[in-house]
């Protein structure tokens, strides 16, 4: 008789990871994690010496849902001899580079995960109350079942490169999810661009900068926003990644979801306020001695097509671009062009066999319950749970590495059906609606 796991969880990230992690040492959770790739990696593309992750290092994998945790930061470093170093580092954010390296860590431990195996179909198997999971290894292509009670998707995003910018040599065009890997043969251009705005596009765009003297290259940095806005880096401000607005934010209407979206982007797409002020720093160093003539820096003006650029220009592509503002169209030289364009939500085609079987909010996002399970039309005991796609339903959480752990916690309890893990009540100073007075 084959196992049937309590669930299966489908893709390695961060999300997965912690969910992983908090599930291994359970007796009430018995979850298999399966990954195509064979070790855990969290973008090394975009890796660049120096730059931290946006949350502190408290919101790991674990400690906010379990601070005694032999999986969390601090037993990372303490088991790495590197505790003392961190206290006399003095700092909340940690560097992106030792986040991947302490999830990599995580991940050697971890008796739950599989790496290597790419999972090409999901099945319903409704005789047998369970979901049937089909893998193929990436070392030898062999092909493997998995049955489990329930799923949990969590195959994360791909880079979202708008149509019209998509067919060019990588060598020249190519998304910040790449930089790493392409970043010696990018800064052999004459004419580099980025294009975007946020944190990817600042981290690259100062990065080119700090080589540029010694590149010889122009750098230009053109965003479709109206600005380069810092994140908000308040207490109160961040409150909006709280256990109380994720709740507030699901029982909002869809239109009034997807507008608040907007309203927070400064929130949650703002830069880091300290590479703002590098970048200017290094700007203002650098205009000392002359003009930078070799930097453009241009908000409200949006990049719509490329094409091979023409001899006159001396350079090998020739961008379509508008400042959308005034209505200007305009033509700009590069050779090197990085989109910092951001990313979509990867839903695996298996997924198509339950499409007509699950309820949507509209045509590209469905509904999903509090509690991450996709609502289905019929009242099934077999759930999918996802952590892909959810921004419309969850709101600032669906991206946040910091409220990862608190959806891992709803996602356990619902799988175990009892509290294995208490979720925080009045985690915040505010409130985001008028609580009744009688």
């Amino acid at each position: 008789m084959n196992k049937v796991y309590d669930a299966v969880g489908i893709g390695i990230g961060p999300f997965n990871l912690s969910l992983a992690a908090l599930t291994n040492d359970l007796q009430d959770a018995d979850i298999l994690f399966l990954e195509q790739e064979a070790s855990f990696d969290w973008h090394p593309g975009m890796l660049i010496e120096g730059m931290d992750l946006q949350t502190p290092f408290i919101a790991d994998l674990v400690t906010l849902a379990d601070p005694t945790n032999r999986f969390s930061y601090l037993n990372y470093l303490h088991e790495h001899n590197r505790i003392y170093q961190f206290y006399f580092f003095n700092r909340f954010t940690i560097p992106r580079e030792e986040y991947n390296t302490y999830c990599k860590w995580v991940s050697f431990r971890l008796d739950n995960c599989q790496f290597g195996q790419r999972v090409t179909d999901v099945s319903a198997m409704p005789d047998e109350s369970c979901y049937k999971v089909t893998a193929r290894s990436t070392e030898d292509e062999s092909e493997r079942s998995y049955y489990a009670k329930h799923i949990i998707l969590g195959t994360g995003s791909i880079p979202n490169i708008p149509e019209a910018l998509q067919g060019f040599p990588e060598e020249d065009i190519t998304h910040t999810s790449r930089y790493m890997y392409l970043k010696n043969t990018l800064k052999q251009g004459n004419s580099i661009t980025v294009v975007g705005s946020g944190q990817s596009a600042s981290e690259v765009f100062y990065d080119l900068l700090q080589d540029q003297k010694e590149g010889a290259y122009d750098l230009t940095w053109f965003t479709r926003s109206s600005g380069i806005f810092q994140k908000e880096d308040t207490g109160l401000g961040k409150e909006v990644f709280s256990p109380e607005y994720v709740d507030y934010f699901y029982n909002l209407p869809l239109r009034d979801r997807m507008e608040s979206l907007e309203n927070l982007s400064t929130i949650r797409n703002g830069v880091d306020p300290k590479l703002l002020e590098k970048i200017y720093e290094l700007l203002y160093n650098r205009s000392i001695e002359s003009p930078l003539q070799q930097i453009t820096i241009q908000t409200n003006t949006a990049v719509n097509t490329m094409e091979p650029g023409d001899n006159s220009q001396n350079r090998a592509y020739s961008l379509q671009c508008e400042q959308w503002q005034k209505g200007e169209k305009f033509t700009y030289p590069a050779d090197k062009v990085i989109l910092a364009t951001g990313y979509k939500p990867h839903l695996p085609d298996w997924l198509e066999n339950f499409y007509e079987y699950i309820e949507w909010e509209d045509e590209k996002r469905f509904r999903v319950t509090a509690d991450y399970r996709l609502v289905f039309k019929d009242s099934r005991k077999n759930q999918i749970y996802t952590l892909t796609n959810i921004e419309h339903s969850h709101g600032s959480s669906a991206t946040n590495l910091g409220l990862s752990v608190l959806r891992n916690q709803k996602i356990i309890n619902s799988i175990a059906g009892k509290e294995i893990y208490p979720i925080p009540q009045q985690a915040v100073f505010q409130q985001f609606e008028m609580k009744k007075l009688y």
